[in-house]
């Protein structure tokens, strides 16, 4: 008797085709399981929450001498 994988780690797969005319057509098909999703979606939330940082770190400030900054 066979024993079934964990549903987080039995791979699931989707295709889909696009044809546009009679000479283009373009097919895709991808596995991933459950788990590889959720490592791709821990990767893209680093990846996102890393950027601010970064872009605030490239930002110019301005500076503004001591004199102009004690009269305001």
């Amino acid at each position: 008797m066979e024993t079934e994988p964990h549903p987080l780690v039995a791979s699931q797969t989707a295709r889909a085709t696009l044809r546009a005319g009679e000479r283009f057509v373009m097919e895709a098909e991808v596995r991933a399981t459950p788990l590889g999703l959720l490592a791709v979606g821990g990767l893209v939330a680093a990846i996102l929450l890393s950027a601010i940082p970064l872009v605030r770190a490239r930002r110019p400030r301005l500076h503004i001498p001591s004199a102009e900054r004690d009269s305001a």
